[in-house]
C-alpha cells in the first residue's frame, strides 16, 4: 500500500520507522541543496560539515513532527524552510564564536573577501520579503494574505521558497520541475505581487 505524504507524516508521529525511512529517502536531496548553497561559507567560518550534515537532519525530523496539511504547503517546502532557518542559525553561531576567537570585527556586517559581501547579504535575513517591506507587524501579515490569495498553489509554493533566499535552480529541483517553469512562475508572481503592492498603495 503506498502513503501520500500527509499518511507518511502521521504515520512517523506514530514511531513509525519505515515511514520515516520512506521520507528521508524521498527528500533527503533537500539537504544536499542546502549544504551546497552555503558551502563556501563554512568554509570561511571553518565549520565542519559532518556537524552541519548532522544539524540539518535533526531539522529534518523536527519538520516531520511540526509538519501538518494545515500549514498549506507541500512537504517539500516546509521541510526546505526548516532546514534552512537551522542552518542559517548555525552561521550566525559559528560567526558568532569566530568574532570571540579572533577578537575581531567579523560581524554579519563584516565583508567576506571571498564574497566581498557582508555574512547578512550572503545568508539572508529571514524575515526580510525581497518582495515588500511594510512598516508593522500587522499591515506584513496583512499583506501576506492577500499575496496568498491573489497566488495560485503553485506560484505561493515558489514564493516562500523564493523570499527565503533560494535561486530559481533550487526551487526547481526542491519541487522537481524543470527550471525554465519555475522562471517563468516566478516573473508571474513577481507581476501579480508588484500589481497587489501597487493597488494597496493607492
Amino acid at each position: 500500500m503506498e502513503y501520500n505524504d500527509v499518511e507518511l507524516v502521521q504515520l512517523v508521529k506514530e514511531n513509525n520507522d519505515d515511514a520515516k525511512d520512506t521520507i528521508y529517502e524521498k527528500y533527503k536531496y533537500i539537504i544536499d541543496i542546502i549544504i551546497a548553497k552555503y558551502k563556501k561559507v563554512f568554509y570561511v567560518l571553518g565549520m565542519d560539515l559532518m556537524e552541519v550534515r548532522q544539524d540539518a537532519m535533526l531539522a529534518f525530523s523536527d519538520a516531520l513532527v511540526s509538519y501538518s496539511s494545515e500549514k498549506e504547503t507541500t512537504l517539500a517546502t516546509f521541510i526546505s524552510l526548516v532546514i534552512e532557518r537551522k542552518i542559517q542559525n548555525c552561521i550566525r553561531k559559528a560567526d558568532t564564536i569566530k568574532n570571540k576567537k579572533n577578537n575581531e570585527n567579523y560581524s554579519l556586517d563584516y565583508e567576506y573577501e571571498i564574497y566581498n559581501k557582508p555574512l547578512s547579504e550572503l545568508i539572508g535575513d529571514p524575515n526580510a520579503d525581497p518582495l515588500v517591506k511594510v512598516a508593522s507587524k500587522e499591515a506584513y501579515e496583512e499583506l501576506v494574505a492577500k499575496i496568498k490569495a491573489i497566488l495560485s498553489p503553485m506560484e505561493y509554493e515558489v514564493y516562500k521558497l523564493l523570499i527565503s533566499g533560494f535561486s530559481y535552480i533550487d526551487i526547481a529541483k526542491i519541487l522537481k520541475k524543470e527550471p525554465k517553469q519555475i522562471d517563468n512562475t516566478i516573473q508571474r508572481l513577481r507581476t501579480k505581487v508588484k500589481e497587489l503592492i501597487y493597488t494597496c498603495q493607492n
